[in-house]
C-alpha cells in the first residue's frame, strides 16, 4: 500500500514539473489565433461554469424583470457595450471580436443555459481570460436591465431590436455610467 501512494504521490509531482517545464519554457502557445489543448479548454470551460454557479448561488434576481421600462434600459446598455463582441438581431459581431479566443457567444443562445442570477454575476463581474470585461462601475439596477432584455433576446427579431434601440434613443438612453451603486440583490463578499 505504501508503494501504490508513494507511486502516486510521485507520479503527481512529476506532472506538476512537467506542467511547470511546459509553461515555464513557453512551449504552451497564448496566441489567440491558436485554439487551446482540448485538456486546457475542459479545465478553463469547467472552472468558469462552476465559478459562475457558485458566485451567483446567493443572487436574488430582482422581481419586474419582464418590465417593458427595464427591458429598454437594458438595450442600451447592449447595443452601446455588448453588441459589439455579441452581435444582436441583424447587427453582426465586430472586427475586434473576430480575433477573440474563446470565440464571444451568441447570447441568444447563452442566455438560456444561464439563471438570471448567473446573467448578473456575469455581467458585473466579468470573466477572466475570455474578454469579457466586468461592468461593476455601473449600478446594479442598470445591469439588471441588461439581463432582462438579454432574457428577451432568443427569438427577437431584426425588426424588434431595431424598434428598442429607436425607443431607447427617443428616450434619451438610460445610461448611468460610474454609478457602481450597490444595492442588496448581491450579497457582500470579502474580496
Amino acid at each position: 500500500m505504501r508503494t501504490a501512494v508513494a507511486s502516486f504521490i510521485i507520479a503527481g509531482l512529476l506532472v506538476l514539473l512537467g506542467s511547470f517545464a511546459v509553461i515555464y519554457a513557453g512551449f504552451y502557445d497564448v496566441a489567440a489565433s491558436d485554439q487551446h489543448w482540448p485538456v486546457t479548454r475542459w479545465i478553463l470551460e469547467t472552472a468558469r461554469v462552476r465559478s459562475i454557479k457558485a458566485h451567483a448561488a446567493g443572487i436574488a434576481a430582482p422581481p419586474g424583470l419582464d418590465d417593458p421600462a427595464k427591458v429598454l434600459t437594458g438595450v442600451e446598455h447592449y447595443a452601446a457595450h455588448c453588441a459589439v463582441c455579441h452581435g444582436a438581431p441583424g447587427v453582426p459581431k465586430g472586427d475586434a471580436a473576430r480575433g477573440l479566443n474563446p470565440s464571444s457567444p451568441d447570447l441568444a443562445e447563452a442566455t438560456q443555459l444561464y439563471s438570471p442570477a448567473e446573467l448578473f454575476w456575469i455581467v458585473k463581474h466579468g470573466i477572466k481570460m475570455t474578454g469579457m470585461p466586468a461592468w461593476s462601475d455601473h449600478s446594479d439596477e442598470e445591469l439588471w436591465a441588461t439581463v432582462a432584455f438579454l432574457q428577451k433576446l432568443p427569438g427577437m427579431s431584426e425588426q424588434d431590436y431595431a424598434k428598442l434601440v429607436m425607443a431607447s434613443t427617443a428616450h434619451g438612453g438610460h445610461h448611468h455610467p460610474g454609478g457602481g451603486d450597490h444595492d442588496s440583490t448581491e450579497p457582500d463578499r470579502a474580496k
